[in-house]
């Protein structure tokens, strides 16, 4: 998977997560509330995978063009 799609999916999550956790409190559904916030937190997570993702990638681009930048 992409860090494009990790970090979407991310973001559905959050906002999946926190309707749930407004629809919990105003009905009074404590499941509700719980299930809303642990798929925010896995939003959160796979919004931080998708940072890592592209943080990785552009370690790899610089130290590649560091690399093709020495033989000049």
């Amino acid at each position: 998977m992409s860090s494009t799609d990790d970090k979407a999916r991310g973001t559905a999550n959050d906002v999946a997560g926190n309707v749930k956790q407004v629809v919990g409190n105003l009905t009074g559904d404590n499941d509700l509330k719980a299930e809303g916030a642990a798929q925010e937190t896995k939003g959160d997570a796979q919004k931080a995978l998708g940072n890592a993702k592209d943080a990785i990638g552009n370690v790899a681009k610089n130290i590649g063009d560091a690399i093709k930048g020495s033989g000049s």
